[in-house]
C-alpha cells in the first residue's frame, strides 16, 4: 500500500488528530521527539501521530488509542534555541498491532493500514456545503462560547473533507470525542458524529443551570 512502512515512530498527543491531506503546524522541543524528527528526517520523513489514552500500563505508561494518522514532514525549521518547527500532512491512518521494543527513547509500533486504505482515494462525495451548514447551523454558539468563531465564508471556499476535518481538528471536545472522529470510516460518516458530539454539547448547556 504505496510502500508505507509497518513500523513507524509515533507522537502522543493528548486532544490532538490530522486527516489524511491536511497540514498542521508542530512545535517539537523534548529530546526525544527531537530525535525522533532527526531520524525520520533521515529517512524516510513518516511519522505517526496517535492519541495517548487517559490510562497508563504497570509501568506508567500512558496506553494508546489503537487509530492513529500517518504523516509525512513537509517543512522543517530549526530555531536558536533548538526547537523544530515542522509542518505534518496525513496521507492515512492506520491501526496499531503491538508496540515495538527498541533501543530508542521515543515509542515504535507496529501498524496495519488495510481497514482506511480508503484514505489513498479522493473521496466522491455528494454532500452540499449548504447540507452542511444547515446541520451546524444551531450548534455555532458552542464554538464561539470556547473561543472558536467559525468563519463559514472562508470554509466554503475548501473542498467538504477539508472543512470537516478542520472543524473536527479545531474543536473543543475531548480526547475521546476527537478519536471517534478520527476512527470514523468515511466523510459522511464524520459529519454525522461531529453533529451528534455538538448536539449532547448543546443539550448539556440547556440542562445545566449552573454554566455561564
Amino acid at each position: 500500500m504505496n510502500n508505507f512502512p509497518n513500523i513507524i515512530p509515533v507522537f502522543p498527543l493528548s486532544n490532538f488528530i490530522i486527516f489524511p491531506n491536511t497540514t498542521v503546524p508542530l512545535n517539537i522541543f523534548e529530546p526525544r521527539y527531537l530525535d525522533m524528527i532527526n531520524d525520520s528526517m533521515k529517512s524516510n520523513k513518516l511519522i505517526g501521530m496517535i492519541q495517548p489514552k487517559n490510562s497508563k500500563d504497570e509501568n506508567g505508561i500512558p496506553k494508546l488509542h489503537n487509530v492513529g494518522c500517518l504523516g509525512k514532514i513537509i517543512s522543517f525549521r530549526e530555531t536558536e534555541d533548538g526547537r523544530y518547527l515542522i509542518e505534518l500532512k496525513g496521507k492515512i491512518r492506520f491501526q496499531i498491532l503491538n508496540e515495538i521494543s527498541t533501543d530508542k527513547k521515543y515509542r515504535s509500533v507496529e501498524v496495519d493500514y488495510k481497514n482506511y486504505s480508503n484514505d489513498l482515494n479522493d473521496e466522491n462525495n455528494r454532500l452540499n456545503f449548504s447540507d452542511l451548514e444547515l446541520i451546524f447551523k444551531d450548534l455555532k454558539s458552542l464554538f464561539e462560547k470556547r473561543g472558536f468563531i467559525i468563519n463559514w465564508k472562508a470554509l466554503e471556499k475548501q473542498s467538504l473533507d477539508e472543512t470537516i476535518n478542520a472543524l473536527a481538528m479545531a474543536s473543543p471536545f475531548s480526547l475521546e470525542e476527537k478519536q471517534i472522529l478520527l476512527e470514523a470510516k468515511n466523510l459522511d460518516i464524520r459529519k454525522d458524529k461531529i453533529a451528534e458530539i455538538l448536539k449532547t454539547y448543546i443539550f448539556d448547556n440547556y440542562e445545566n443551570t449552573t454554566l455561564q
